[in-house]
């Protein structure tokens, strides 16, 4: 579930807004704000276009988690580097097409 939006890092693109399917961002005065936490459907759009590594996202989609920020730190961005997102794509391949399988498997149980 989204966990933090840091305003410090953040460079006010609003791409979070766009793209939640939620709608759980509101844009503020400068920077997006979380306005809808419970909203959240864990699915990490917002955290892999975030180009500034401003959002965090929590695995946990059951319940918004209270972070510490100088914490979750070196989390900030590491899913978009490792999902090969963006700049990252040289470097880590982007296996997101691979869901179809996992949703198969799901189904199937």
């Amino acid at each position: 579930m989204i966990a933090d939006l840091d305003p410090s890092i953040c460079n006010g693109c609003g791409v979070c807004v766009q793209i939640c399917p939620a709608n759980v961002f509101d844009m503020g005065a400068g920077t997006p704000v979380i306005a809808r936490t419970d909203d959240c459907q864990t699915c990490f759009l917002c955290e892999l276009y975030c180009e500034t590594d401003a959002i965090y996202v929590d695995p946990d989609c059951e319940a918004p988690v209270a972070v510490d920020r100088e914490q979750i730190s070196p989390l900030r961005g590491k899913f978009r580097r490792e999902s090969g997102w963006g700049e990252q794509a040289a470097e880590h391949p982007n296996l997101h097409w691979r869901m179809d399988e996992i949703f198969r498997r799901a189904r199937e149980a």
